[in-house]
């Protein structure tokens, strides 16, 4: 197995065991018998187990971004929608078998004050997703496209704790709906 085949199956298995049952409670053992791939090369792939959360951070990250934005530039039919459709495909996320929360959210719940390096990947993500957001209210009309996108991070944000903590992927419509109300407030007057 050459090294690009060891990283990927050892990502895979740390996606899989981390998101499902929590870093810290995730040793390197489990990843090494998950992934097939021998302790050795587990650590001259990832040094540390935080290098290996780090690099799974990241790579979800990319997916997880990736993912929102294909599916808001397929389904929203116009920049107006764009914002709302976010809210869709959250619904879609919320849905999927296995949804456990924002990996970013936990992994810092569990590691952000006592590992500077998982605080600031997930710190990453969040920024991340505020500039994707700040590029959607920066095509409309509206007076203030940041505070706007500040606004539907933090709805983002609170329909996926709360999808997460009750198990009810319907979290997004409510949060939605006030996205829709703030889009109307902030378009600017004709």
């Amino acid at each position: 197995m050459n090294a690009d085949e060891a990283t990927t199956r050892l990502l895979d298995a740390a996606e899989r065991e981390f998101y499902e049952r929590g870093i810290q409670s995730v040793g390197m053992d489990v990843i090494r018998a998950r992934s097939g791939v021998s302790l050795k090369r587990l650590y001259q792939c990832f040094p540390s187990k935080e290098t290996l959360v780090e690099a799974y951070l990241r790579r979800r990250d990319e997916r997880w971004r990736r993912s929102l934005a294909d599916h808001v530039a397929a389904n929203a039919r116009s920049a107006q929608d764009a914002p709302l459709a976010v809210f869709d495909w959250l619904h879609a996320w919320f849905a999927e078998r296995g949804f456990r929360g924002c990996a970013f959210i936990n992994s810092f719940g569990e590691l952000g004050a006592t590992s500077p390096r998982i605080a600031e990947a997930g710190r990453a993500h969040k920024d991340a997703l505020r500039r994707y957001l700040r590029g959607l209210t920066a095509a409309l009309d509206v007076a203030d496209p940041d505070t706007l996108a500040d606004q539907l991070l933090t709805l983002v944000e609170g329909a996926t704790v709360i999808a997460a903590m009750s198990g009810d992927p319907a979290a997004a419509h409510p949060a939605k709906a006030a996205a829709a109300t703030l889009l109307a407030a902030a378009r600017t007057p004709q």
